[in-house]
């Protein structure tokens, strides 16, 4: 039999012994107990107070704030560490970033007391957006410099399109394109945010203009922030090869419009996912790292430690 008196005060109880323990309350403890809470009130018909296990989960998600976005103490830091490169040939970045809008990629828990639940690492329940889905909207955003835009104007799809040199150097090529995959420079990394909050979308109907049934959304909330992390690793032998001095300014431009205009999100055509750059950041190994407020500023510093590079 199931203990109607403990998922009645299921609030009280997750309160008491989860306060302040992210995984607990992401992962294991709040989330499994609602969906838990949520199924057996469908299955025995008790359904008359559902709406509290939906407002359980968002109550106690909403109060977690983690101080470093990717740590979760002193020996538990997902951030990667550029402080020992190991060529002079390789640049890695950072950039710091804090939403403007909401950020949303769904998860792919099977089960969860939202129909539309945020992505979040599988062991400790913290929202993250993963290093493919950087590599495939920087890929894109590069695209778009190169002048994609035009060419999808004059061209029904992107059958035809082939990319330039630098972002073959920068991305390699895509897996099934007819020839040998070859993968390119750049090496990314997941961003993890520092909290999460709660979206409501309400459909209108048509012919009473009125809201229809809300639709729930997790969510990373404006005012969160993450930072991106990426290495430019060149190898010798290359298939696709490139000035750096020539393709990481366009890189640069390429990550700032990402960001700025177009948004990181799943739902970034609503306008979901845009942010504010708040911090350049570069590492080398043989010079001292920079760090700017502008991506100009970050360049001038950045070309002198690139080979063949001379003083700003």
């Amino acid at each position: 039999m199931w203990n109607w008196d403990y998922y009645a005060n299921i609030k009280e109880h997750h309160e008491e012994e989860a306060p302040d323990d992210a995984p607990r309350i992401l992962v294991s403890h709040v989330l499994d107990e609602t969906a838990l809470w949520r199924f057996i009130r469908k299955v025995y018909g008790k359904g008359r107070d559902a709406h509290k296990y939906l407002y359980t989960y968002m109550v106690q998600v909403k109060k977690i704030s983690l101080r470093e976005a990717g740590k979760l103490s002193e020996g538990l830091d997902f951030r990667p560490d550029f402080s020992e490169l190991p060529s002079p040939r390789w640049l890695a970045l950072k950039v710091d970033f804090e939403l403007q809008t909401p950020w949303y990629s769904k998860d792919d828990r099977v089960f969860h007391v939202l129909d539309n639940p945020v992505r979040k690492d599988r062991v400790f329940g913290i929202p993250f957006m993963a290093a493919s889905s950087w590599k495939g909207m920087l890929r894109w955003a590069c695209r778009m410099r190169a002048s994609l835009g035009q060419y999808l104007q004059e061209h029904p799809d992107m059958a035809e399109w082939s990319d330039p040199a630098w972002i073959l150097h920068l991305f390699g090529n895509e897996k099934g394109e007819g020839e040998e995959f070859s993968r390119g420079a750049l090496v990314f990394y997941p961003t993890w945010f520092d909290r999460i909050g709660f979206q409501v979308i309400n459909p209108h109907s048509r012919e009473n203009r009125a809201g229809t049934k809300p639709i729930y959304y997790e969510v990373v909330p404006p005012g969160a922030k993450g930072t991106l992390s990426l290495l430019y690793a060149p190898w010798p032998g290359m298939k696709f090869t490139a000035d750096p001095k020539e393709v990481l300014p366009w890189l640069l431009e390429a990550i700032e419009t990402l960001l700025a205009v177009y948004g990181i999100s799943a739902k970034r055509t609503v306008g979901w996912g845009t942010a504010k750059i708040e911090k350049w950041r570069a590492f080398h190994n043989t010079r001292k790292n920079v760090e700017k407020e502008s991506r100009e500023d970050l360049w001038r510093e950045v070309q002198a430690w690139l080979p063949g590079g001379s003083a700003p």
